[in-house]
Order: structure tokens, then C-alpha cells, then sequence
């Protein structure tokens, strides 16, 4: 087993918070207080801290012909659960609840590190990346 990480992030306020990583991500939420939630990030633990000063837009680098956000996190899961959430997240697209910054698509195709992606930013201008591989062998190879 993996031991669960623990990452904490700045978000604008906590009920746009608990609509985007509750609502739309469908996260389990922990603890709470006033001014934080923790939330079941997949397995992980994911403090989420008001703190609107250190909220900020994120740059990016090219990367396969893409602008990707240098600072994001994610999470790699099973091919079907991706393709699964892929389709899920496309349903608050077209109500404009989110937008991706990389639409989902198969990222070095043929490649060794031939991926499913796909980066949104949360309410708060975090980046996210969630990826899968088919063959998770591939996940650090070169």
C-alpha cells in the first residue's frame, strides 16, 4: 500500500470550496473548521486553508504542444475510473460550473509515457491534474 500524502493549498473561501472538491469533485469531506476542510483526496489527505492572499493564477511550460500549469497536483488513476471522471467533469463544463484548461486527450501517443490527461483549475485558481496510464507499469519509466 501507498502511504497517503498529505498537501495543503490556499483556496478563496470555503463555500466555493465544498461546491468544487464536494459537489463536483465528489470528495468525502473531513475535519473542518472556520476556516479549513479536510477532504479525502482519493486516499490522501487534502487541507484545503482559507487564505485568500496566497491565492494566485498559476503559469505554465510547454509540454506536448501544451501550456501546462508549472504548480498543480493530481491524482493517477485506473484507465476506466479517468475515462469515467473525464466524462463526469464534462457535464459541469457545459453548465460552466468549470473549464478545463487542457481538455482530456491521450498525451505522447505511442510513447513509453503514453497517458490519459486532463488540467482544470478549482475556484481558488489551483491547478489539478488527473492522468492515467494504460499500463501502469509505464508510470516511471523513461
Amino acid at each position: 500500500m501507498i502511504q497517503p500524502f498529505h498537501l495543503a493549498i490556499p483556496v478563496k473561501n470555503l463555500e466555493t470550496t465544498r461546491k468544487f472538491y464536494g459537489e463536483i469533485l465528489g470528495l468525502q469531506e473531513g475535519r473542518s473548521s472556520e476556516s479549513w476542510i479536510d477532504w479525502n483526496f482519493f486516499g490522501h489527505q487534502l487541507s484545503t486553508h482559507v487564505k485568500a492572499e496566497e491565492v494566485s493564477f498559476v503559469k505554465g511550460n510547454d509540454v506536448d504542444g501544451k501550456n501546462i500549469p508549472v504548480r498543480h497536483f493530481g491524482v493517477v488513476l485506473e484507465w476506466q475510473n479517468w475515462h469515467d471522471l473525464s466524462k463526469r467533469l464534462e457535464k459541469f463544463v457545459k453548465e460552466n460550473k468549470i473549464s478545463f484548461i487542457v481538455e482530456p486527450y491521450i498525451r505522447f501517443k505511442g510513447q513509453v509515457g503514453e497517458q490519459a490527461t486532463m488540467f482544470f483549475l478549482d475556484y481558488s485558481h489551483n491547478a489539478l491534474e488527473f492522468k492515467s496510464f494504460k499500463d501502469m507499469s509505464n508510470l516511471f519509466k523513461k
